[in-house]
């Protein structure tokens, strides 16, 4: 039996035609969910990336705004931005697109975005809550992994589940997400010794570790899930896919894989945090 391709498209998309119900709903009630993204300097991939974001919001009828910041931006002028953004309660959701030139501290820009707001995942607090399932929302690609097991039903829980890649916004959560869901989880990365061998014994695959055609289809167990969160240049994914395919039985490809699915999380993120925030104000109106 041929392995099931697991079909990021398909995913997004039905993704999507809920998330346009809600934002109906929420346009009825006088609010319209908006995504704000942070691009510092020139990075004509982070541009696309941003410009990708921006269509998908309009398609979808939610307002976006783009803050273009100059390279030589320091850290302090960035968390301004941030800070206004935080207290503008017309965007429910920010973004500072990563990577920022190498003299902004990353990390405390990160974390300056307000929790309620951290639809990217992205700040210590937030990885906090998601490891603690205290409700903050997730790494997008991550979230994305996880929608695409539930779509198609994979099962999770007694699996022996193994990460290749320890990124805070990758390898760390999506670690912890699937231990909240009862795998078994070991995390590895480019340096573990033996990595052949612990690939092994994985009923699931997440190759995470940022190197093109990483994973090899002779590491696999006969039937284990691969899920390859890797882009690299040439549209090329961690896993080996050609050798990866014969031995799984489901797969996901690159591109149409997880990476349609990350940017449609990232929008869902959005439209719930403006539903919490109408949540939040009808409590206080009614309190009050």
């Amino acid at each position: 039996m041929n392995p099931l391709i697991l079909d990021g498209r398909k995913v997004a998309q039905s993704v999507k035609d809920e998330l346009m119900a809600q934002i109906c709903e929420l346009k009825g009630k006088g609010v319209t969910p908006k995504l704000a993204t942070i691009l510092v300097g020139n990075d004509e991939a982070s541009k696309t990336y941003v410009q990708m974001k921006a269509n998908t919001c309009h398609k979808l009828g939610m307002e976006s705004e783009r803050v273009f910041l100059p390279e030589e931006t320091t850290t302090d002028e960035l968390l301004d931005v941030i800070q206004r953004l935080n207290s503008d309660h017309q965007v429910h959701g920010i973004l500072l697109q990563h990577p920022v030139p190498s003299h902004i501290d990353e990390r405390k820009a990160f974390d300056e975005i307000a929790l309620e707001k951290d639809v990217d995942g992205v700040t210590s607090h937030g990885f906090g809550a998601t490891t603690f399932q205290l409700g903050a929302y997730p790494c997008c690609t991550p979230a994305a992994i996880l929608q695409v097991i539930d779509y198609y039903n994979l099962e999770l829980e007694g699996k022996h589940a193994v990460i290749i890649g320890r990124s805070p916004i990758l390898g760390k959560p999506v670690s912890m997400m699937l231990l909240n869901r009862n795998a078994t989880v070991t995390i590895c990365h480019s340096r573990t010794e033996n990595l052949d061998q612990i690939v092994k014994q994985a009923d699931v695959v997440v190759a995470a570790v940022g190197r093109p055609k990483f994973v090899k289809g002779e590491w696999l167990k006969e039937g284990s899930i691969v899920l390859d969160a890797g882009y690299n240049p040439g549209n090329i994914g961690d896993a080996d896919y050609e050798s990866c395919y014969p031995k799984s039985s489901a797969i996901t490809p690159v591109p149409g894989g997880i990476g349609p699915v990350t940017i449609s999380m990232l929008l869902k993120h959005t439209v719930e945090a403006a539903q919490r925030q109408l949540n939040t104000t009808k409590t206080h109106s009614n309190v009050s």
